[in-house]
């Protein structure tokens, strides 16, 4: 049994507790470590990758206890993919942090590195009830995170986002003790051979607890009307976490796809696609509030967190129909939007440090010219996050649009998506007309003049556009990179090899994908 699998996991947790016992007076030796386990977890995820290519599924058995008695850990080609996403934007985030966020509070690198932990766990896990543990750990870290650095806005964005996320964690339990009074087994692998031999007794329970699981992973999705957290959480906490959160709502997606698509899939008798017709009307309404809010958002961090709602409703539509093509777009759209809301996290705030006491508004104020770097780098952020081409937004919705091309909803679902894409490019060219080009008509200040006269730091700059940069590689290497995600889909969606590799040799029946759900909102 190879033991590098559970590496993502069992590192971050040690070198969480050596930051905090021998290392918590030397900022300096915390970040040479915290930036030494965050590079061995991307160059350990980069290699599991490698090896999930090749179509083998691998499980780490903890104790060695077999599933599904015991916890397990496995690696296919998604979860795989998600453990690299995490290690790359951790590992630029965490150089961005260093230019000196870390030190406006305590601890920093520790929560850092237990968020990590808790991430690759969620990914990983091969057990619904270990996911919730996971789910709570990276929870927990968040709310160190998110307060770092404190404020008055700051906690009172966080109170909320605590006391919603612990709502959420009752009915995480709720709804597994459901699943579990009726299958007897929380492992997903065995969930998926037992939820089909459910009498029609048990159906009603069995799906309440299906239904109620897709509401906590909502929550953690941000999808809508459970979105209300969000926004605010985003644009208070400081710009290196908003950015590593921007991993945090695509949690809350990877469980739905990965529950959804194994447990109640095709083969799940009477529960099979139990999401689809709650999910499509949902995902539609948050793509709509979510590109709404960014064209009234006043501030820069209010428009991208706009933004990151409208871009999981996006996700989230192509999941709901749970096709083949739609999923592969789906997965390369949540690749794109990951990396690009953290880019534009990041930047607002480097925007925002030049502007003095206006910040990131988006006011007719007077304020120091932003320079044609940081107007470059916006404009790109912008185009990518819009969904122009050539960056690769325009690819990934393409790619959706096209996947859900044959669904009976494909006209509603087509207009939706089309509709909200001019809104978000109308907000973006809105905010950047405000920034970067009516503000040099107003006649300067001398607070401005001052401002104009600071440098950006350079480590920061080379963050973002290391991030800008990921998503025209995406576009460039578009055919590769959706021959894995088909790949994976594939994985995904015929789960044979998964449940066998779990379980170990027992007769299980292909499902048939024909019985793929019509769904309209």
């Amino acid at each position: 049994m190879s033991h590098w699998l559970v590496i993502p996991v069992i590192l971050p947790a040690l070198v969480a507790g050596i930051l905090v016992l021998a290392l918590r007076h030397d900022i300096l030796l915390q970040r040479i470590t915290s930036l030494a386990s965050t590079a061995a977890c991307l160059a350990v995820a980069i290699g599991l990758l490698v090896q999930a290519a090749g179509g083998a599924v691998d499980v780490y058995e903890l104790g060695n206890w077999p599933a599904p008695f015991g916890i397990v850990f496995v690696l296919d080609r998604l979860s795989a993919l998600m453990v690299v996403l995490t290690g790359f934007l951790a590992l630029l985030v965490l150089l961005y942090a260093i230019n000196g966020w870390d030190r406006r509070g305590r601890h920093f690198h520790a929560l850092f590195q237990f968020q990590l932990m808790g991430l690759n766990g969620a990914f990983l896990t091969g057990d619904l009830f270990n996911l919730f543990v996971w789910f709570e750990v990276l929870l927990l870290a968040s709310y160190g995170l998110m307060l770092h650095g404190s404020g008055a806005e700051r906690l009172k964005a966080g109170t909320h986002y605590v006391i919603v996320n612990l709502a959420g964690s009752t009915l995480f339990l709720v709804a597994v003790a459901l699943i579990y009074g009726v299958t007897g087994t929380l492992n997903m692998a065995d969930l998926a051979v037992k939820i089909p031999a459910i009498p029609a007794a048990d159906q009603a329970l069995l799906q309440a607890g299906g239904v109620l699981l897709l509401l906590v992973f909502g929550v953690k999705a941000a999808l809508v009307p459970l979105h209300f957290w969000l926004p605010a959480t985003y644009s208070s906490t400081s710009a290196p976490v908003a950015a590593l959160f921007a991993i945090m709502t695509k949690v809350g997606g990877y469980a739905i796809i990965r529950l959804y698509t194994l447990a109640f899939g095709a083969d799940a008798g009477e529960a099979a696609w139990l999401a689809g017709p709650w999910l499509l009307p949902l995902a539609l309404l948050t793509i709509i509030i979510g590109m709404v809010g960014a064209l009234a958002s006043r501030s820069l961090r209010w428009l991208v967190a706009f933004a990151v709602i409208g871009s999981m409703g996006t996700l989230l539509i192509a999941v709901a129909v749970f096709d083949d093509k739609a999923m592969a777009g789906a997965l390369y759209y949540l690749i794109h939007s990951t990396l690009i809301a953290a880019a534009l996290f990041l930047l607002a705030e480097l925007i925002a440090e030049r502007r003095g006491q206006d910040g990131d508004r988006l006011a007719l104020k007077p304020m120091p010219a932003q320079g044609d770097l940081m107007s470059g780098l916006f404009f790109a952020a912008a185009i990518a996050m819009a969904g122009l081409p050539p960056l690769s937004g325009f690819i990934g919705k393409l790619l959706i649009l096209d996947g859900v091309r044959d669904n009976a909803s494909a006209p509603l679902i087509w207009a939706t998506i089309l509709i909200t894409s001019l809104l978000i490019i109308v907000a973006f060219a809105r905010a950047g007309s405000l920034v970067f080009w009516k503000s040099r008509t107003v006649e300067a200040s001398r607070e401005s003049s001052e401002l104009a006269t600071r440098h950006y730091p350079a480590l920061p700059v080379v963050v973002v556009a290391t991030l800008i940069a990921a998503t025209a590689l995406l576009t460039a290497f578009a055919g590769p990179t959706m021959r894995y995600l088909e790949a994976a889909t594939d994985q995904l969606m015929r789960p044979t090899a998964y449940i066998a590799t779990v379980l170990g040799p027992q007769p299980v029946q292909e499902p048939t994908l024909a019985a793929s759900p019509e769904v309209s909102p």
